[in-house]
């Protein structure tokens, strides 16, 4: 159920933003991305995440060919190597089963796959320990390293180019820790990737069982339903990955068929817009009230910020309007002690979403109930202030008019994380939509990553800090004069 009654919106308002998603073809560029045209334009692409958890006798074409046979086979390969895991039967190089997974991504190789298995963490093979490594900075890898056993660790080594710096940073160290205590044959048995570079992947030693594919009509951050899951599908088991799977279906049904009043990512990003557009909230916060979702705000960061954060247009002309709010959150509970303060009484206007499931996905109802409590107070007090008029002076005053969505569900099983993570890439969509932005490139994040391999030599001393870019010179050459080694 989406509940957005305390919203300040009424009727009046909320048929015009029902108004103007018509007027910017909203049903349109649904029927588009669902019929694989190039909505992707800035890279000539179409956006066929919705194909990842279709059923396969279901097609969906890419440039005229059925995407779905192409979509079953990689789901196959990942049942397969998730089955054999469950029974016991995947093995490291000296024949013990495997019993640590490290998956070795970032980005959309990893926030999704973190968020997932935490949030299922009930379905995770029992024994079974799941690890993530993302960061190039050494620290988790070393951590888990030295917890796990290079006799039953595999390593999931999601990059698509497979070329990734960060990736490719961590894999290779992963690679000489298992040729150190199993040489090349520890390599071929315990390093799965998922990529389509052939080529690294033959020069790494990946095995041509142990391969995976992705294709480039699917975004990273919309990629958790593909093989860059596998880490996903070997924690919980392949029924219930087909679950998650379900769950998004569901949802893309829905989006695909439902009145634009009726159509819940529509009416959740018209909200969203409402609140950035005519009400100035630059931020919004994502508040579920269920731990198993303690990831989820930091996911929906990248979906949405990374999709969304643009300031030029389709066709290159620059905005308009504001767009993509930061984004960001915490469980309810924890936030209550955390960042409420500012909700309740401070100069920001943020944009909110609670997330609430009715039962305990653990058995532990009396806290759940409790946990809702909690979340429908907090509700009501940005809603109304004090209902009461109970203010005791300025402090104490507690000004309310601050509106809220509630999500509710029944609880966080396998499909209503599918529905959650579904629901929230449409209503991305949607808003880059009525934006007019491209919600699929991401085109920020590349000069960052070409000025880092330019600063390398710098940084590591290879090159004299002196002829390094004046913005950064300053700071490489107190770096490199701090070092223990240079002193």
């Amino acid at each position: 159920m989406l509940d957005f009654s305390r919203q300040l919106l009424d009727r009046h308002a909320l048929g015009l933003l029902v108004e103007l998603a018509e007027q910017t073809e909203v049903p349109r560029w649904i029927e588009l991305m669902f019929a694989g045209h190039p909505i992707n334009n800035t890279e000539d692409r179409p956006a066929l995440h919705v194909a990842l958890r279709r059923p396969a006798d279901r097609p969906i074409y890419a440039w005229g060919e059925n995407v779905m046979p192409h979509v079953d086979a990689e789901r196959r390969k990942m049942r397969a190597l998730a089955d054999a895991l469950h029974a016991g039967e995947l093995k490291g190089h000296t024949g013990r089963a495997i019993t640590d997974v490290v998956n070795i991504g970032i980005g959309g190789s990893d926030l999704g796959i973190v968020m997932a298995v935490e949030a299922l963490a009930e379905h995770v093979k029992p024994g079974l320990r799941v690890h993530f490594v993302s960061n190039i900075d050494g620290v988790r890898l070393k951590r888990v390293l030295d917890a796990a056993d290079p006799e039953t660790t595999l390593f999931v080594i999601c990059s698509k180019s497979f070329t990734t710096l960060e990736t490719l940073t961590n894999a290779r160290v992963a690679r000489q820790w298992l040729l150190e205590h199993g040489g090349e044959r520890a390599v071929a048995a315990q390093c799965v990737a998922v990529s389509t570079n052939d080529a690294a992947m033959d020069a790494f030693g990946i095995a041509k069982d142990k391969r995976l594919a992705m294709w480039d009509w699917v975004g990273g951050r919309y990629s958790v339903w593909s093989a860059v899951g596998l880490t996903v599908a070997l924690a919980v088991g392949w029924p219930t990955f087909e679950r998650f799977l379900a769950g998004g279906h569901a949802i893309d049904e829905h989006f695909a068929s439902a009145p634009l009043a009726e159509n819940l990512p529509v009416m959740l990003a018209l909200i969203g817009i409402w609140n950035r557009n005519f009400l100035g909230a630059s931020s919004h916060a994502v508040l579920p009230y269920d731990d198993h979702l303690h990831r989820f705000p930091a996911y929906l960061q990248q979906l949405e910020m990374e999709s969304n954060g643009k300031s030029v247009r389709r066709g290159g002309e620059p905005v308009e309007c504001a767009t993509c709010p930061i984004v960001w959150g915490e469980p309810g509970s924890n936030a209550q002690h955390s960042f409420y303060q500012l909700l309740h009484q401070g100069t920001e206007r943020v944009s909110i979403d609670f997330l609430l499931p009715v039962s305990s996905a653990v058995g532990m109802q009396a806290q759940q109930d409790l946990a809702a409590a909690n979340c429908l107070a907090q509700a009501w007090a940005l809603a109304e202030g004090d209902p009461g008029g109970q203010a005791h002076g300025p402090h104490r005053s507690y000004p309310g008019n601050r509106g809220s969505t509630l999500i509710l569900f029944d609880r966080l099983d396998p499909e209503t994380l599918g529905k959650l993570v579904a629901l929230y890439e449409h209503k991305v969509f949607v808003q880059g939509v009525v934006w007019d932005v491209n919600s699929f490139d991401q085109w920020g994040v590349e000069l960052g990553k070409r000025l880092a391999s330019e600063l390398d030599g710098f940084v590591a001393g290879a090159r004299d800090p002196r002829d390094a870019p004046l913005p950064v010179r300053g700071a490489i050459e107190r770096l490199r004069a701090a070092r223990p080694s240079s002193r």
